[in-house]
């Protein structure tokens, strides 16, 4: 029986270092194809094209620098034409940490991805950072999948020695962790940024930590159990995402220079963007929407000093008057 093709959609760094996993795993599993696709968009590296470069020198030299690929690994232009080139029994994961605008103000990336391809779409999420992921640095992660026979497939697929997951069904819970988590991180920047200590950025990851756990029971469908955010997906990623992601580094910045986001995410970013930022103003529209954005202190001051001009100085105040210490 012919292995399962396994495709990976996007390469970035991220992309880049699963595909060093998987493209490992495949040639261990009877059950895969021993080939992986990868789609790319399409860039010039120094006058050549990445897909030529990675096809070739087995390397994304832009996004992730310094790690071969297994030679199993090939590119595809990236199209709007995946519909309709998928089988029937395809499944799909996504590992995007974000949220799309949606008619109520904040739509999963896995809805859409579901909805535009039709097929059963599982998340990946965790403390994750690229580079250390591709260095082969112990961590954990874990996947939300309603079916867990098709979670223990693609736990077999991504697993190994030093990347380990755990499969959880409230897939609606584990990723909407990977998306707030970013807006905390912000704040946990601003704190560095203007030189509060430790203490303070603890305060911020707790209390951030509580805001996710309520705005979850009042987004997602379905269950959502506190356990869930003892996962990798929720306090895990917090804390990682608060002391190194790039959320966190382009707040500090923020705080510490004046520059706006935007130019800081040219200078800083190499061509990547914030989810932060964005994420907080979705949240803002679906709190006011509902009456609640005084119920979400921290998660207000962050959308209020990146969208409204708020003083970044006054972010502390957030901390000291929330409803957790009235």
């Amino acid at each position: 029986m012919a292995g399962k093709k396994v495709c990976i959609v996007g390469s970035g760094n991220w992309g880049s270092a699963i595909a060093k996993i998987v493209g490992g795993n495949v040639t261990q599993l009877a059950r895969f194809d021993p080939r992986v696709s990868m789609w790319v968009f399409e860039e010039e590296v120094s006058g050549q094209k990445l897909t030529e470069i990675i096809n070739t020198k087995h390397e994304n030299v832009k996004y992730l620098p310094g790690h071969k690929l297994p030679p199993n690994v090939f590119i595809g232009k990236i199209c709007d034409q995946l519909k309709g080139h998928l089988k029937g029994d395809a499944i799909g994961v996504s590992l995007i940490k974000g949220v799309d605008e949606g008619p109520d103000g904040l739509k999963l990336i896995s809805e859409v991805i579901q909805e535009r391809l039709d097929i059963p779409i599982s998340v990946l999420m965790g403390a994750n950072i690229a580079n250390e992921v591709a260095d082969e640095k112990f961590c954990e992660t874990t996947i939300g999948c309603k079916d867990l026979a098709q979670g223990q497939l693609l736990k077999e697929l991504l697993q190994t020695p030093n990347f380990r997951i755990t499969v959880v069904q409230e897939v609606d819970t584990v990723e909407i962790c990977g998306a707030l988590k970013n807006v905390v991180a912000v704040g946990a920047g601003f704190c560095d940024g203007l030189g509060f200590g430790d203490n303070t950025k603890a305060a911020v990851i707790r209390l951030g930590l509580m805001e996710m756990i309520a705005f979850s029971k009042l987004f997602c469908k379905g269950p959502v159990s506190s356990a869930t955010f003892l996962e990798s997906c929720g306090v895990a990623d917090l804390i990682t995402t608060c002391y190194g992601g790039r959320n966190r580094k382009v707040a500090e910045a923020f705080a510490r220079t004046g520059k706006s986001i935007e130019q800081l995410e040219k200078e800083m970013l190499n061509g990547q963007k914030l989810q932060g930022p964005q994420t907080a103003r979705e949240l803002h529209s679906i709190l006011k929407h509902k009456g609640l954005v005084d119920k979400f202190p921290l998660f207000t001051a962050v959308y209020q000093v990146c969208y409204e001009g708020h003083p970044v100085q006054k972010f502390i105040q957030c901390l000291q008057n929330h409803p957790e210490h009235m």
